[in-house]
């Protein structure tokens, strides 16, 4: 079960429009200390101007604590990383880039959380990384992602999961000198919004927002929104989601429409056909990038995080999401998915899927792609690869 707080003050922050100015202005505010994890960190305009914020913090006295993937930034400019660590900016490498030619399952295992706290007073949680909303090409409109700004107790469980992690790769690279001393955590009531920080890892949370997700959906009763960039859920989400619909439950699934990573979005066509059967709704967003992992229950359960809803979220990747049960805030958020829907997507229709899933080019593509998550799947989990046939 999700350990709900109460007492909190929750933002939505839509697209990077959004998050970074937020970001921005807070680590300009920061008195004592940074700490800022990110799957992806880019020598972009919007890299540099998070990366000169941070700069400035740390040239005013503030302890700023960096820790990007070791594959998803892998590309990390290295003048950029030289000139922040100049200034003073601790930067650590979550599993540095092995070879490509290495079969080891460990180098799938990702820092793919995107969290940000500064002062223990205040957090970012969410699903966009340090990089520039226009990065991707052919794309005008900005990636559609999302991310939340939190206040109040939830920081009693965010704060010491980032110190813990921090922590725990510091020493396994030899920088016990980074170690710092612990800051008074400000959780004061500030809003009256109940949510909870949850998590997946290897060890103590692996199926943490999985269960969160299948709680949400076996309690629904009216609709449920999921607007996922790669979504290849295994049989019992898939079984969730299905017996959702039978009970009458309005099933919308928002998902990629531009092809980004092939392999995953000819896998996740694979499995359109047992939606559409079921009465599921599927959408297919168009007019940008789709990078969101959030859902809407009931207009009254909502979560934002980093996890897809696939193998390499809900098997191997660090993940965060914050879940928040609050009408308000989930009706927000309905609403810009609503939006995104009726203005960036186009429903796929079950009679045209099932003519257009049968030509020869798409059936092997769609089962080709779809065999090949199933063999990785297998090969790089700790035996739940079952879930995902």
């Amino acid at each position: 079960m999700s350990k709900f707080v109460t007492g909190n003050r929750v933002t939505l922050l839509r697209t990077g429009t959004e998050y970074f100015p937020a970001l921005e202005a807070a680590c300009d505010k920061a008195q004592k200390e940074i700490y800022l994890e990110t799957y992806i960190f880019s020598n972009d305009v919007t890299g540099r101007r998070i990366a000169q914020a941070l700069m400035r913090a740390a040239g005013r006295g503030v302890t700023v604590n960096v820790m990007i993937d070791g594959f998803g930034s892998k590309d990390f400019d290295t003048k950029l990383l030289t000139e922040m660590r100049s200034a003073g900016v601790r930067i650590l490498v979550y599993r540095p880039d092995i070879s490509p030619w290495t079969l080891r399952r460990e180098r799938l295992r990702r820092l793919h959380r995107k969290i940000a706290v500064i002062d223990a007073g205040v957090s970012f949680v969410g699903g966009i990384n340090i990089i520039d909303d226009m990065h991707t090409p052919r794309q005008k409109p900005p990636r559609f992602d999302y991310a939340v700004r939190i206040e109040g107790p939830l920081l009693l469980d965010i704060y010491p999961e980032v110190i813990r992690l921090w922590t725990l790769v510091m020493w396994t690279q030899l920088h016990q000198s980074w170690r710092n001393p612990a800051t008074p955590i400000h959780a004061a009531r500030c809003g009256t919004q109940r949510a909870a920080f949850v998590i997946r890892d290897n060890f103590r949370h692996r199926k943490d927002i999985e269960n969160a997700y299948l709680e949400a959906i076996a309690r629904a009763k009216t609709e449920i929104v999921i607007a996922c960039a790669y979504f290849f859920p295994g049989r019992s989400f898939r079984r969730a989601l299905i017996e959702a619909a039978a009970r009458g439950v309005r099933v919308v699934v928002l998902l990629q429409g531009r092809v980004e990573y092939m392999l995953l979005h000819y896998a996740a066509r694979a499995l359109y056909g047992y939606f559409l059967d079921a009465g599921i709704e599927i959408h297919e967003y168009h007019r940008s990038f789709l990078h969101a992992k959030v859902a809407v229950v009931d207009s009254r359960w909502a979560t934002v995080g980093s996890s897809n809803i696939d193998p390499m979220s809900l098997l191997l990747a660090r993940e965060a999401n914050v879940v928040i049960n609050d009408a308000g805030f989930a009706g927000e958020l309905r609403l810009s998915l609503k939006e995104a829907i009726e203005n960036g997507a186009r429903q796929i229709q079950h009679a045209n899927w099932r003519r257009l899933s049968h030509s020869p080019p798409m059936r092997i593509m769609t089962w080709i792609c779809y065999g090949l998550v199933r063999f990785l799947s297998g090969w790089s989990s700790y035996g739940r690869a079952e879930e995902f046939k």
